[in-house]
């Protein structure tokens, strides 16, 4: 599994909190970071998107980061999670850079996620998938880490 991102995460903290996570993933999430692109905001995102679908496997199953994509509840991203990977491909997280994901990598995706409506760094973006990567195999697992329900009152 792959989690393929533009831009390099610079900021210890944040770099601490992803590996927390990785360090905790078998198979492991293996990261691959593309460097942010230049020019107006249509060339960056044009040449972001070129990168993005240039790093892919070729029968990848592309899961894009989107504000259009579904938004889950880690339940169904757990049971999402295993119907991709019973599929025989690769499973590939894309996330595009400050603006946004170009058209073709969209239309390339197999499916679309959110994190819902709010907007949210893509550095912190990267760091949710992978805990949510985690709880979900440890959903699928039976593991007590994912606790569903609210507390009582």
């Amino acid at each position: 599994m792959r989690l393929i991102a533009v831009g390099r995460m610079k900021d210890a903290a944040e770099k601490a909190l992803t590996e927390r996570y990785l360090r905790r993933l078998s198979p492991p999430l293996v990261i691959t970071e593309l460097p942010d692109g230049k020019g107006s905001p249509a060339e960056i995102k044009r040449r972001e998107g070129e990168a993005l679908l240039k790093a892919l496997p070729s029968r990848a199953f592309v899961i894009a980061l989107d504000q259009g994509g579904r938004s889950l509840t880690s339940t169904a991203f757990a049971s999402a999670l295993s119907e991709w990977q019973s599929g025989g491909r690769e499973i590939c997280f894309l996330i595009g850079g400050a603006e946004g994901l170009d058209a073709a990598v969209i239309g390339r995706a197999d499916q679309l996620l959110n994190f819902g409506q709010m907007t949210w760094p893509h550095m912190l973006v990267r760091i949710m998938l992978t805990e949510q990567i985690y709880r979900a195999r440890a959903i699928l697992a039976g593991h007590p880490y994912h606790r569903s329900g609210r507390p009582e009152d």
